[in-house]
C-alpha cells in the first residue's frame, strides 16, 4: 500500500455493524462514521432502539447478546441484507451496582459476564464469516480500563469480563489472521449514560464520583465519546492495514499494566 493510498478512515461505503450502536459511544460512532460516508447496521437492546433510535438511513435490529438466537438471528438478517460485512464494532457492556464478591448473587455476576463477554463471543462468531467476506476486513473489540486496574472497589465481574474481551481479541486476532485484524479499545470513565446504567437498562446508582475519578486521570478529566469514535474508525481504515492483535488503551492518561 502506497502513502497515496493510506487514510486514517475506513473508505466510503464501508459496511459497519455497531453492536451497542444506540449507547453514548455507539451515537458518536455511527455519527462519525456516517459522515465518512460509511453504510452503518446497529444492533442493540429493543429498548435501546426505542428509548434511542439511530437516525435515518441506519438500520436497526434489535439484539440482546445475552441470548444465542437473538444474535444468530441478527446476523442472519444483516447476511441477508449486505452478505458481507467489512467491519464489526463491539461497544456493548453493562455493570449492575457496586457490589463487593462476598456480598455478589451468582445471578447478578452472570448478567454482567454474559453481557461484556459472551456475548462479545456470540457477536464474533456470527460475524466472523460474513468479515470473511469483507475487504480491509477488521473488529474492534471495548474493553476497559477496568481489564487492567481496578482501582475501584465494587466492579469485580465487570472487570472480570472486561479482561476476558481483552484476551479473546487477542485469540481472535491469531485465529482470524490474515483475512481479519482484530484490535481492543480499553477506554478510561467515558462521560455516558453508561455511567447511570446505560441507556436500555433501569437507572442505577453506581456511586462512582465523576469528579472525584477525574483528580486521579492525569489529563484531569474524563473523556468523551468522540474521543473512542475517532480511534475505533482509525483501527477500522487502511492506515492501520499492519495492526492486529493490540490494545489500544484511551484514557487520559491512567496507568494500565
Amino acid at each position: 500500500m502506497t502513502m497515496k493510498q493510506m487514510t486514517n478512515m475506513p473508505p466510503a461505503g464501508t459496511k459497519m455493524v455497531v453492536v451497542g450502536g444506540c449507547g453514548g459511544m455507539g451515537r458518536a460512532l455511527v455519527e462519525a462514521a456516517l459522515a465518512a460516508e460509511l453504510s452503518v447496521t446497529v444492533l442493540d437492546l429493543a429498548r435501546s432502539i426505542d428509548q434511542s433510535p439511530p437516525r435515518a438511513g441506519v438500520a436497526a435490529i434489535a439484539c440482546d447478546l445475552s441470548d444465542e438466537q437473538s444474535v444468530v438471528a441478527a446476523f442472519e438478517r444483516i447476511a441477508a441484507t449486505w452478505g458481507s460485512i467489512d467491519c464489526l464494532v463491539n461497544l456493548a457492556g453493562y455493570t449492575g451496582e457496586r457490589i463487593t464478591v462476598e456480598n455478589l448473587s451468582v445471578k447478578e455476576w452472570d448478567e454482567i459476564t454474559d453481557c461484556c463477554v459472551r456475548g462479545v463471543f456470540l457477536a464474533a462468531r456470527s460475524a466472523i464469516p460474513l468479515l470473511r467476506k469483507g475487504r480491509n476486513a477488521s473488529m474492534v473489540l471495548i474493553a476497559s480500563t477496568f481489564a487492567h486496574l481496578v482501582s475501584v472497589r465494587g466492579f469485580a465481574p465487570y472487570a472480570a469480563a472486561k479482561a476476558g474481551v481483552v484476551s479473546l481479541g487477542k485469540a481472535l486476532a491469531t485465529e482470524c489472521a490474515p483475512e481479519i485484524r482484530v484490535n481492543v479499545i480499553s477506554p478510561g470513565l467515558i462521560q455516558t449514560p453508561f455511567l447511570d446504567g446505560g441507556t436500555g437498562r433501569g437507572p442505577r446508582a453506581s456511586n462512582l464520583n465523576p469528579d472525584k475519578y477525574a483528580l486521579g486521570v492525569p489529563l484531569r478529566r474524563l473523556g468523551n465519546p468522540e474521543e473512542i469514535a475517532a480511534p475505533i474508525l482509525f483501527l477500522a481504515s487502511p492506515s492501520a492495514s499492519y495492526i492486529t492483535g493490540q490494545v489500544l488503551h484511551v484514557n487520559g492518561g491512567v496507568w494500565a499494566p
